[in-house]
Formats: structure tokens, sequence, C-alpha cells
């Protein structure tokens, strides 16, 4: 059954504090986060919707494995709320909103026919379609490199409270879309990090501060790596490599 996710998202912009003086430490496991969670009940902001999403996510990959068979709708319901923060890097990352949006759209309408992400693999592994433009399968890896993105964009941010949102996404870019894109593509991309906002503007715009953002990020960094994963083994298990 599908879970449910709160999206109502706080309009109220609030003053950014002071950068932090603390240093985040980033590793590929997860990054440790304060015991003190109560601040979660009562905070509806884009980046707090996101963390709850693929925190939920994280739990049944964790509860049942690696083996489980997860829910088409569920998952697509958690990856939209990423979208939003797409938005937020304005023109810069047009293009991988589009692309993300549009790929978990066809996600979200298929989940009427295919119950789960195997379901989706099964079929297109059996038609010989998982690379073909437009398959769901397709989509799905698409789907995951945005997800990795967003997850190494927020590493960069939060290794130094002076790692400015230009150097933060196009390494995250760099590690994450480019290799799988064309030339053209990975040119415009780059060229766009230039109009990407200032740190103080993304916080502004997802309505957070250095701290409040600190924690959603960290939510986010540690719960979506089970999912990425799991994901890949779908692939991997099927002996589809992952270098597309």
């Amino acid at each position: 059954m599908a879970l449910k996710f709160q999206s109502l998202f706080s309009r109220t912009v609030r003053s950014c504090t002071q950068k932090s003086e603390r240093s985040v430490a980033i590793a590929s496991s997860e990054i440790p986060m304060a015991a003190d969670d109560s601040y979660r009940n009562a905070r509806f902001t884009p980046l707090a919707a996101m963390a709850d999403a693929f925190e939920e996510l994280s739990a049944v990959m964790k509860a049942k494995g690696l083996d489980h068979d997860l829910d088409l709708k569920t998952f697509c319901d958690a990856c939209s709320l990423v979208s939003v923060l797409f938005g937020c890097l304005g023109i810069a990352f047009k293009f991988a909103e589009l692309e993300y949006v549009s790929k978990v759209s066809d996600l979200a309408e298929a989940s009427q026919s295919y119950r789960t992400l195997n379901n989706i693999l099964d079929f297109d592994k059996r038609n010989d379609s998982v690379r073909t433009p437009g398959s769901l399968s397709r989509n799905l890896r698409r789907v995951r490199q945005g997800l990795d993105l967003i997850r190494a964009l927020f590493l960069n941010f939060l290794s130094s409270n002076d790692c400015c949102l230009k150097d933060a996404a196009s390494s995250a870019y760099a590690k994450t879309c480019a290799p799988y894109h064309s030339w053209a593509v990975r040119t415009a991309a780059y060229a766009g990090m230039y109009a990407l906002p200032t740190r103080d503007q993304l916080l502004l715009k997802l309505n957070e501060t250095e701290n409040s953002a600190e924690k959603e990020m960290i939510r986010y960094i540690n719960a979506s790596l089970p999912v990425i994963e799991y994901i890949d083994k779908l692939y991997i298990s099927r002996h589809i490599n992952l270098d597309w």
C-alpha cells in the first residue's frame, strides 16, 4: 500500500541565520545527525517533505531488504517532491528539471498498469527495450540519476560553509550525470551554472536557514542512498550494466 506523504509547504520567508562554523564529515555511508527529532513534526518545507518521503522509503528498504518489491506509485510520490528543488535552482538546472519531471510523470502514469519497479524492468527485459528511449526502464534510470544528482549536490553544499552553489552543483553534475549526457547537453549545463542562485538565495527560496537546511539535507543524503542502491540492484540482478 502506498505510503502517504505530506506536501504542505510553508510560504513564510524567514531571514537566514549566520553561517555555522561546524563542518560536516562527508562519506559514502550515513552522516551522523543530532538525536533530537522533535523539530520535524512542525516543519513542512520542501526539504522536510523530501526528507520525510525518502526516510519512509528507506525504512521499507531496511526492514524488508533489497529483495523487496517496491511499489511504483509510492516511489513516484516520493520522487515528485524532489521536483521542487530542481525548480529552485533556476535556469541552470532547467534541463534536469524538465527531464526529471517528465520521467517521474511517465512512471506515475505507468503505475496504473505496473504495480512495482520490478514489473517495469521485467517487461522491458522481455521485450529487449530496457535502453530504448521512452521505455519505463530508461525513465527509471534517469530518475535515479536525478536523485543521485541532488544527493551529491547536498554533500558538496555541506562540505564547507564557504562552498558556493556553483561549485557544489558543477561537481555534483560532473560526477552523476555528465558521463551519460551528450556534448551539447554537458556544454549547456556547465554554461548554466553561472546563473545559479547564491547559497543564501537558495536557502531563502527553500524557506530554510543554514542550520535547518543542514538537518534536512543530511536526512535526505542518508535516506536516499538505500533507494538508489535498490534501483541499481534491479538492473544488476538482470545482468544490465549501468554505464548508460
